[in-house]
């Protein structure tokens, strides 16, 4: 008897020295703890994920849940049942090291070495093939062809991390067209495991590696989980608190979810950080497209001295930018909000020397990028007009005036863009509506664009669709496509006879940009007093405008005087009078040439 309770005693405390923490293990009828993880069931995944934030005890307990029967026989030990040893004491979750041993050789109290040979039972095999094993993202998207195909497969096996679920969801959801899309995500929200889901990626948040907290972060706000949740607040506070984590892939996906994120509380805090962040790490950022994503994000109301000190990162990497680099660099100066003349210079002359095969989409976003930054290139602004000239026929006609608008911003006239689109127009008169018609008439009067042979013609198409639009255009655009032909000196009756009507006249003097409303009036009375004889005694009751005092430039003012002969000129004329007389004088000299 003593010596049985010896040997209990000796066994016990071997025992307890060779069980890893943060594990359940099955005690065995050779006496020795297996060191692999057991699932039995969710319920107990979920155990050690609750227990992980509970390390109040100093001790390891041990819970025997049947009783060891030892048998002092000839070979070794016998035991009556599986006992499960659960510790409680959880020091590293699912990264405990594996016990290394011969499990064949077991040397007792008195140094003998006894032989043990264990036989797997039925419970071992079952345990074996039941337990999950960790599941790769590329993996489960290329498996999976629908988010509720992930969810699935995670309600039968959860594995750790549960942020491989989230982007394997987004990369499948990225395949999809915006219809099937819109359908799957109500699919996921309406599954049954997708709550379970959640509910595990926030107890693993302090856990995982926190690139996989921000991927899976970046896939919930991708794939359109409410920001105001409690899932998507706890991981931002969890990022929050481990933002010294940070490396450089980590900032460029921190900055993605920033910059698609609404502005909250904890996303103030979160740019706050990540500004803090990138100014001590600046300097040691060693990709141009995560300084570009970090720039993109900081925002337009960081500190001048961050926006300079990334400036300067951006003029030391110059050697780096490829194309695509300098192209994408006028997107991000406008989103900081930051004028950088030396580094806008640099990049239009990479843009221009490689413009042919560049997209229409990056056109565009250079020019409104231009145009925010109020940074005028003509040699940047010819190259594109070139290239979209020379590649007329590639491009729709609505996008060509999209182009053809912008330039209107900066008072930039491409002239073969612009005769080429006005034959095309003439000649395929299917395309405008009444948007366009209004856009069109507005960048070729306000450019002062004409073509010896094609004016007329195009003037002509572009009243005739006026007129055809009369019964549903709005009264404003009629204002505005009116004057337009009256500042290139063409005068279609019909629609001139519309917006002359007392109640177009009451409507526009009184709803709407009244004042705007008031000033394109007064121009159209001078023009129709000038210069349409069937007009001339066309009276327009109109409120006047208070005068503003002008101070034209002294060669603009000579050139004028000089043409309108003296007496005829006045600098404190009135602004209507003003924008008026100049246009005559911008048609004369067209004609002129």
């Amino acid at each position: 008897m003593k010596n049985r309770a010896g040997s209990f005693l000796w066994n016990l405390r071997q025992f307890s020295t060779l069980v890893p923490t943060g594990r359940t293990v099955r005690l065995y009828p050779s006496g020795f703890c297996r060191p692999k993880i057991v699932y039995s069931n969710w319920n107990l995944f979920q155990s050690y994920l609750s227990n992980f934030d509970n390390r109040m005890q100093s001790s390891i307990r041990y819970l025997f849940q049947d009783a060891l029967i030892f048998k002092s026989g000839g070979d070794g030990f016998q035991t009556k049942g599986i006992s499960t040893v659960t510790v409680l004491t959880v020091d590293r979750l699912l990264c405990s090291r594996r016990l290394s041993f011969n499990s064949e050789h077991f040397v007792s109290d008195n140094g003998l070495k006894k032989n043990f040979h264990h036989e797997p039972s039925n419970e071992d095999v079952l345990t074996k093939r039941t337990k999950p094993t960790p599941i790769n993202c590329r993996k489960l998207s290329q498996e999976c062809n629908s988010l509720s195909d992930v969810l699935d497969i995670f309600s039968k096996a959860p594995t750790f991390p549960s942020s491989n679920y989230f982007s394997a969801m987004w990369t499948i959801a990225k395949r999809m067209s915006d219809d099937q899309k819109r359908f799957e995500k109500q699919l996921m929200f309406n599954h049954p495991a997708f709550s379970q889901l959640c509910e595990q990626i926030m107890r693993e948040a302090k856990i995982m590696h926190y690139d996989n907290l921000l991927f899976s972060l970046h896939a919930m706000v991708k794939l359109g989980i409410p920001q105001n949740t409690l899932l998507v607040q706890t991981l931002l506070r969890v990022v929050q608190e481990r933002i010294n984590e940070c490396d450089e892939t980590c900032l460029s996906v921190l900055s993605t979810i920033l910059e698609a994120m609404e502005p909250c509380k904890n996303v103030d805090v979160l740019r706050a950080g990540l500004r803090m962040l990138v100014d001590q790490q600046a300097w040691k950022i060693e990709r141009v497209f995560t300084l570009q994503t970090v720039m993109k994000c900081i925002g337009k109301d960081a500190p001048i001295g961050l926006k300079r000190k990334l400036e300067m990162k951006a003029l030391k990497e110059l050697d780096q930018f490829s194309v695509l680099n300098s192209q994408h660099m006028f997107a991000v100066l406008a989103a900081m909000n930051h004028r950088s003349i030396v580094l806008l210079n640099e990049c239009s002359k990479i843009v221009t020397s490689n413009i042919h095969g560049c997209p229409f989409k990056i056109l565009i976003s250079i020019l409104q990028s231009c145009r925010d930054l109020q940074y005028v290139n003509i040699d940047l602004f010819k190259g594109i007009a070139d290239y979209v000239a020379t590649t007329f026929d590639m491009w729709k006609l609505r996008k060509v005036l999209f182009l053809l608008i912008l330039f209107e911003n900066f008072g930039f006239r491409p002239v073969s863009l612009m005769d080429l689109f006005m034959k095309k127009a003439a000649d395929e008169p299917g395309f405008l509506n009444v948007k366009s018609l209004v856009s069109i008439l507005h960048v070729y009067s306000s450019l002062n664009h004409f073509h010896k042979c094609w004016t007329h013609e195009f003037l002509e198409v572009m009243a005739s669709a006026v007129t055809g639009s009369l019964h549903h255009i709005s009264s404003e655009n009629l204002l505005n496509a009116v004057c337009s032909f009256c500042l290139m000196n063409h005068f279609p009756l019909a629609p001139i006879n519309q917006l002359l009507q007392k109640d177009i006249i009451h409507d526009l003097l009184t709803s709407g940009d009244v004042e705007r409303n008031v000033h394109k009036l007064h121009v159209l009375a001078a023009c129709l007093k000038l210069e349409a004889p069937c007009h001339k005694d066309t009276h327009l009751v109109l409120p006047q405008l208070p005068p503003t005092p002008l101070h034209p430039h002294a060669k603009v003012a000579e050139v004028l005087s000089s043409l309108l002969g003296e007496g005829c000129f006045s600098k404190s004329i009135l602004k209507s009078e003003w924008m008026l007389t100049g246009a005559k004088c911008f048609h004369f000299l067209t004609w002129m040439r």
